[in-house]
């Protein structure tokens, strides 16, 4: 938020020699604008000796002697209050950091209680308490938009990832396999066999410039993070990085959309499915090789050739079978999915299921899962059913499935309880079940193919199954996390704050805060 020059210096009744500059510190436009619980009161801002609209009396004039003094007290309070002032911690959550969100609260509650400390120097008391915020529960359920469930008389699962969850070792077959693949049946070097899949090389959302052979993260702005940018295996300098895409920003016609596609073709492709995991890690070890070899290739015939033997691992069967033959080495248990179905089913909800799975493979994992009396638990089962495309194409019928998987040509008028359906698309569904709007709630993995068709066009409530989550909520836990982060944003309002004092001697401390913070934000873009 900006304001003009009179307008500010009206505001603080001061008189400001410089552009104000304000931050992101909702706390401190508040008080500024004379704020008081969330409205626009009458009262003006109370002051307290110290204040950080005091500061503004400092100008160019001041010995700079000074000036450096005292911007460097209030680094240094504005950093006491972060570090909690000496090296006292709650023991909780330095021996298990996070074993309980409530301990986890205790320490955020000790580093506002530590910044209350300096309420008589208001810039490190608005910087840090303003910062903390409640630490997330990594079991909780997150809700983008409001919702009372009550309201909701159908219940939609996808399978995979959603009511099957599957181990590690399924992504190590999956990887082995189309490793095997590309050497037996696309003529790839034999010495790709040494390769084993590292479970700790990729994450989901990433993206892979199929021209160059890059694999890296994009933000939601559209802008390479520099620093994970990986060419095979190796990171590339973010020197030549810039040089090649004559910056860090990425056009959006380069960009997938929804389904992986692009209009310059499939430049930029990014992987959403957790199934791609092995994807990016087999696609990265086959560059490096290629590459330490100096041997001469395509990157747009590799990524092809990848792409195919990771989806023959899927339609010859190959991962189906396995997982059959040893379910429970595969298959996560869940001993609440049966509790949870059937508690919806006893309250008289309708439940469905749709999954792009073969109908014996789901049988046999549900029955494992749940109970062989699965199906009385669904009104409606629906498998191979081809998503995206079962959302968006009106010409697929569907098709009823037999006990022993035979297909029948029998033109379907509705769809039974207890029967096994194929294909098939969700107009017909929608035709057949009047299930429409909002008192649907389906749940799937994959928040483009599963989630966003159902809600942008048909106004089903989703909800997105992401198991990432929890790990990453219990980094954000840690005490280290919690400090880098709470430092890294009064670094940010001390800058803010701070950028109005245009003297030599001023300026030289603030770029000394401007390279902390660019190693800081380094380090907690990088958290791990």
């Amino acid at each position: 938020m900006s304001l003009p020059i009179p307008a500010s210096a009206r505001l603080m009744n001061l008189k400001v020699t410089a552009p104000v500059v304000w931050g992101r510190s909702l706390f401190a436009c508040r008080r500024a604008l004379g704020v008081q619980g969330g409205r626009r009161g009458s009262q003006p801002c109370r002051r307290r000796p110290g204040s950080a609209l005091n500061a503004a009396l400092y100008s160019s004039t001041t010995d700079p002697k000074n000036m450096t003094d005292y911007l460097w007290a209030r680094y240094k309070e504005t950093k006491k209050a972060t570090d909690g002032g000496d090296d006292r911690s709650v023991h909780a959550v330095r021996t298990r950091p996070y074993q309980k969100v409530t301990e986890m609260e205790s320490f955020t509650s000790f580093l506002v209680g530590e910044s209350s400390n300096f309420q008589n120097d208001d810039i490190a008391y608005e910087l840090i308490s303003s910062s903390l915020s409640n630490l997330l529960n990594p079991d909780a359920i997150f809700s983008n938009n409001e919702m009372s469930l009550s309201d909701i008389e159908i219940y939609g699962f996808d399978y995979d990832y959603t009511l099957a969850f599957y181990s590690k070792d399924l992504h190590t077959l999956i990887f082995n396999v189309a490793r095997d693949l590309l050497i037996n049946e696309y003529r790839y070097p034999e010495e790709l066999r040494k390769y084993e899949y590292n479970p700790n090389f990729a994450i989901r959302g990433l993206h892979y410039d199929v021209q160059r052979a890059l694999l890296m993260k994009i933000d939601a702005f559209h802008y390479i993070q520099l620093g994970t940018v990986y060419r095979g295996l190796s990171v590339v300098p973010d020197e030549e990085v810039i040089a090649m895409y004559e910056g860090s920003h990425v056009p959006l016609e380069q960009m997938s959309d929804f389904y992986g596609k692009s209009s310059q073709g499939n430049t930029m492709k990014q992987f959403m499915d957790i199934f791609s995991l092995p994807e990016m890690t087999l696609l990265s070890c086959v560059n490096e090789y290629l590459l330490k070899n100096n041997i001469d290739y395509e990157p747009v015939h590799l990524y092809k050739d990848v792409k195919d033997a990771i989806r023959d691992v899927h339609v010859k069967g190959i991962m189906y079978r396995a997982i059959e033959a040893d379910i429970g080495k595969y298959i996560c248990y869940g001993e609440q999915t049966q509790a949870v179905l059937s508690k919806l089913a006893n309250h008289g909800k309708k439940m469905f299921l749709i999954t792009n799975s073969p109908s014996s493979f789901v049988d046999k994992g549900m029955n494992f899962i749940v109970g062989k009396d699965w199906r009385n638990l669904f009104d409606i089962v629906i498998v191979q059913a081809d998503k995206p495309n079962f959302f968006n194409d009106k010409r697929r019928p569907f098709r009823k499935v037999t006990e022993r998987g035979l297909l029948l040509w029998d033109k379907i008028h509705k769809l039974d309880k207890g029967q096994i359906y194929k294909q098939g698309n969700l107009y017909e569904f929608l035709k057949l079940t009047g299930w429409r709007g909002s008192k649907v709630l389906y749940f799937g993995d994959h928040i483009y193919s599963d989630l966003a068709d159902l809600t942008l066009k048909h106004g089903w409530r989703t909800g997105a199954i992401i198991p990432e989550l929890r790990s990453e909520i219990k980094i954000m836990n840690t005490e280290k996390y919690i400090r880098i982060l709470t430092w890294l944003q009064g670094l940010t309002g001390l800058l803010e704050r701070m950028q109005i004092y245009r003297d030599a001697e001023s300026q030289m401390v603030l770029q000394e805060w401007i390279k902390e913070r660019k190693a800081l934000s380094v380090e907690w873009n990088n958290f791990n």
